[in-house]
């Protein structure tokens, strides 16, 4: 029986980019599922007292410097080299989120695929709705109807329960995954993650 791997995803963590592709790796190696919940980050953070690592840890002598040079070594195992900062980070994705939840779950992942390159490759301002609307559709999905959606007030109520689930069942940041009930935060969870998938 295949294993599911739970994804909390939000697309403003450079987490989410840099391990998106090592986890597809990890998931084909084991014959396990992805499944993606979309949780929005600026809400968990607020929920939790959490904040952004390069925020919270600004006055911290050394540590952001040594967190790039983590994310380097990261960025090199992985060959994930047309990773860059986006200039708009922290961005908004509210709207973002919202089409993901819209989606049918099975679509979810190439919606992420589509978004991932442009935000975290080319630098995407995802408030720029013509040229968001552009990559979508030229990928094949309906921007105008799901741009519609993310006014459904059932959209956007399973967005916050998303979240706020989330929150309950111990997350904190982005990306979490869950596997067999247990949690992994971050893309440094690689190797466990790999052997809870073995077990």
């Amino acid at each position: 029986m295949s294993k599911t791997i739970e994804l909390i995803f939000d697309f403003v963590s450079p987490n989410a980019y840099l391990i998106w592709q090592p986890l597809k790796d990890l998931a084909e190696k084991h014959g396990a599922t992805i499944a993606i919940t979309p949780a929005f980050l600026g809400g968990m953070h607020k929920l939790t007292g959490n904040a952004p690592p390069f925020i919270r840890d600004a006055e911290v002598k050394g540590k952001n410097e040594y967190a790039m040079l983590e994310l380097g070594r990261f960025v090199k195992k992985h060959g994930l080299s047309k990773f860059k900062m986006n200039p708009h980070f922290p961005f908004n994705t509210i709207t973002l989120l919202r089409m993901l939840v819209a989606l049918d779950p099975a679509k979810r992942a190439e919606f992420i695929e589509t978004l991932l390159p442009p935000i975290w490759e080319q630098g995407l301002d995802v408030t720029d709705g013509e040229t968001l609307g552009k990559i979508l559709q030229d990928d094949g999905f309906d921007a105008a109807d799901l741009l519609a959606q993310t006014q459904d007030p059932a959209v956007k109520q399973a967005l916050i329960d998303n979240t706020e689930n989330a929150v309950e069942r111990g997350a904190f940041g982005i990306p979490t995954i869950y596997i067999d009930g247990e949690m992994y935060f971050g893309k440094e969870r690689l190797d466990q993650i790999d052997d809870q998938l073995s077990t």
